[in-house]
């Protein structure tokens, strides 16, 4: 037997011996729990990959991959391999080994053949056991007595071999047991150790509805802000915590409140005397559209707070204050009194840096930094000299709102390398291990703790996506009377539309998709995976008997081809760093996307026959759509605060030209108008937008369908004949969530 539980470190010896024992194993016994899966990166990771690529050369009927899991974790959000999820898994909840799983388990060595089993002396590693066998083959009993010169008979001998194999066969597997044990009470160990929220107190805020994705709490955790729409507009509330009462402290502003989820939308002056305020008026494509307002408490107009800042932090004495600006690259500024303003860090255009805050010592500013249009974040620290930049993470996914609790502990949110959540993390900032601390069906929008880390609140939301058409203009080419969206599916996202199907992205068992919807409403799913991530939305051949998509895994992207039924699936390209939707080219022969180089990501056209991509447009571009008639196509340029421009080149790369059309982020898709002359766009704010037809000549705009107030919309598709529009509904149910830790993080 081999266990492996502890820390593995480097050296080529435990490496052998390790590949060596699961090559040679007769079952693998992966031990999963709510440890391993909050863990992105691990040894036992490559354990795991190499049962599973063990387990694809075996029959399907040999019992060989055991999956045990510790706790109640759910097998959706556990990110194991495939082979995991094609057996059936044990649950010894609380480290109880029933006698039933030592019988199954004896029975499937004894199955083998199984010889005296040995431990080998524990190594540094992680959590699997594995079985292993060297199985002597048992000689036939002779069918008279032969006697050797000690008289002992061939079948006594054999008898006494079978219960010598048997002994140790019953010490293995009571080892087993104790191996089982051990590393459950080592789970609950070190999940109680590096969860700071292991003993905390969750409690709604009872007697409100219509909260919003963003709220905050004071510094002296008396008071929590939030958004919610209870009079058909957002409005921002505050409440004192455990009164039961909400003052709603914009009643009277005329102006509508939204909150971006990458912008930490309100927060509180340091004496938690005024609610802040994110605010945007008009595009937001210049720096003065963005400022901080702010109101008191108790009550009062709404005043500037911080002009032409975006989002910003006071030091734990007051006195400094962090900020950045919309600029391009979103600068990250230190203000201290009598002093201008110091320029710490500028990210290259394109990539932005969100939620800064200073370290409880104010040594270090931690932020969030990344690319909204590929929804790769990460938290980065910076000392306020703008010496000793940082990478923290590599999560590689949307994460927001770092909150330190201590010196050393953070909790924040971010997506787990299966797209779900947001989720609960920790971090301890000297280790740099993410933990992920939360589970279930709840994901998270904002978080927020007082200044001793003793009490946090955050915004847990309820998400779905579902799919709608909308009729523009009847068979007889009529225009529709009444544009009513209906539903089409209760599930999806993403949609476009094929010569006989609609293609688009749904999530089903812990697992991200690609599915096709036929008439009739017959759906399949043409490809999925428990490792990797789409990047950026399929796109569909012009013949429609191919398509495109991007998987992401970790820093590795890969470029892909499957048929629409998911048959024949292709990598084109797996060693370029790929960006947004992919395009088909007019002719079918290329795929269009963005390969970044030098930290910009340019459109690059890349040939599905094997031959060298070649970079079509010189500046940033990502998003392509082509023309109907394939001589241009528009792009999405660098964002800019919370706005991207759409620009276009001709098929040789060169600028085409094209009215000023700046859009606000949140909603990247445009499409063409079936005779090319028009571009279909979503125009509004953050949390509602409607459809509008913009003339590529003139540059005039008309709102071509108004959607219900309550639809939420991020993508769509427009029909060839340009009669029906096809768009995902985002829905989502938020509460407050009040959590009170019941002592201070053990971290100094």
């Amino acid at each position: 037997m081999w266990f492996d539980q502890s820390e593995l470190r480097g050296g080529d010896v435990w490496d052998q011996r390790i590949r060596r024992e699961v090559r040679d194993c007769t079952l693998f016994m992966p031990v999963i729990s709510a440890n391993t899966a909050s863990r992105h990166e691990g040894y036992f990771r490559l354990e795991w990959d190499l049962a599973d690529q063990r387990s694809h050369m075996m029959a399907r009927d040999r019992a060989f991959i055991v999956p045990v899991c510790l706790d109640a974790t759910k097998e959706a959000v556990t990110d194991v391999p495939e082979s995991f999820h094609r057996v059936q898994w044990t649950r010894l909840l609380d480290g109880n080994t029933p006698p039933a799983f030592t019988v199954h388990i004896a029975a499937l060595l004894t199955a083998s053949g199984v010889a005296p089993l040995q431990r080998a002396s524990q190594p540094p590693g992680t959590e699997s056991v594995e079985v292993s066998s060297a199985a002597a083959p048992v000689n036939a009993v002779a069918a008279a007595p032969v006697l050797d010169e000690s008289s002992e008979t061939l079948g006594a001998r054999a008898s006494r071999a079978f219960l010598g194999r048997r002994k140790w066969l019953l010490l293995a597997v009571l080892l087993l047991s104790i191996v089982l044990t051990l590393i459950w009470l080592d789970t609950r160990k070190a999940d109680s150790a590096g969860n700071p929220l292991a003993n905390a107190g969750f409690s709604r805020l009872a007697g409100f509805e219509g909260v919003g994705r963003a709220a905050a709490i004071s510094r002296d955790g008396k008071f929590v802000a939030f958004l919610a729409n209870r009079e058909g507009r957002n409005d921002v509330w505050v409440s004192e915590v455990g009164s039961g009462t909400y003052r709603n402290l914009t009643r009277n502003e005329q102006r509508q409140f939204t909150s971006p989820k990458e912008i930490r939308t309100l927060d509180f002056s340091p004496d938690s005397s005024l609610v802040s305020i994110w605010t945007r008026s008009l595009d937001g494509s210049r720096p003065e559209d963005v400022s901080i307002l702010a109101v008191p408490i108790r009550g009062g107009p709404l005043r500037v707070y911080l002009p032409e800042v975006a989002e910003y932090d006071w030091s734990h004495n007051g006195s400094k204050l962090v900020f950045h600006t919309t600029a391009p690259g979103d600068p990250i500024f230190v203000r201290e009194p009598g002093s201008p303003d110091r320029l710490i860090y500028v990210a290259p255009a394109g990539v932005h840096c969100h939620f800064p805050v200073w370290s409880p010592d104010d040594a270090f500013i931690y932020f969030v930094r990344g690319i909204p249009t590929d929804g790769v974040w990460d938290i980065w620290r910076i000392r306020p000299s703008g010496t000793g930049l940082e990478r923290l993470t590599t999560h590689n996914s949307y994460v927001a709102y770092p909150t330190l609790l201590d010196q050393r502990t953070m909790v924040y949110l971010a997506t787990s390398g299966d797209g779900s959540g947001p989720w609960l993390y920790t971090l301890d900032t000297e280790q740099r291990v993410p933990h992920r601390i939360s589970f279930g069906l709840e994901t998270y929008t904002s978080l927020g703790a007082s200044a001793d880390g003793k009490r946090l609140v955050a915004t847990v939301v309820y998400q779905s996506s579902s799919l709608w058409r909308l009729t523009l203009r009847a068979k007889d080419e009529a225009p529709a009377t009444a544009l009513t969206p209906v539903l089409l599916s209760a599930n999806g996202a993403d949609p476009r539309l094929g010569p006989d199907y609609v293609l688009y992205i749904a999530s089903q068992g812990g697992k991200q998709g690609i599915w096709t919807l036929k008439e009739g409403g017959a759906t399949h799913e043409i490809w999925s995976s428990t490792h990797s991530l789409l990047a950026g939305v399929p796109a569909i051949a012009p013949d429609g008997r191919h398509i495109a998509f991007i998987t992401r895994d970790n820093d590795r992207t890969r470029l892909y081809i499957i048929g629409p039924d998911g048959s024949h699936p292709r990598i084109i390209a797996d060693s370029l760093a790929l960006r947004g939707n992919p395009a088909w080219a007019p002719d079918g022969q290329s795929i269009l996307t963005a390969v970044v180089r030098d930290e910009e990501p340019h459109l690059t056209s890349i040939p599905i026959n094997g031959a060298p991509p070649q970079s079509l447009v010189a500046e940033y571009s990502v998003d392509p759509v082509w023309s109907p008639d394939g001589r241009f196509l528009v792009y999405s340029g660098a964002d800019i605060g919370t706005t991207f421009p759409v620009r276009a080149a001709a098929r040789d790369g060169r600028p085409y030209p094209l009215p000023t059309l700046i859009l606000t982020r949140g909603a990247r898709r445009v499409a063409f108008s079936p005779d090319g002359k028009s571009l279909v766009v979503l125009r509004g704010d953050f949390d509602h937008k409607d459809f509008w037809l913009i003339d590529l000549m003139t540059g005039a705009e008309r709102m071509l369908a108004k959607l219900p107030a309550e639809f939420v919309t991020g993508d769509f598709d427009i029909s060839s004949d340009g009669s029906e529009i096809l768009f995902d509904r985002v829905q989502e149910n938020s509460e407050l969530a009040l959590i009170e830790r019941t002592h201070s993080s053990a971290n100094p």
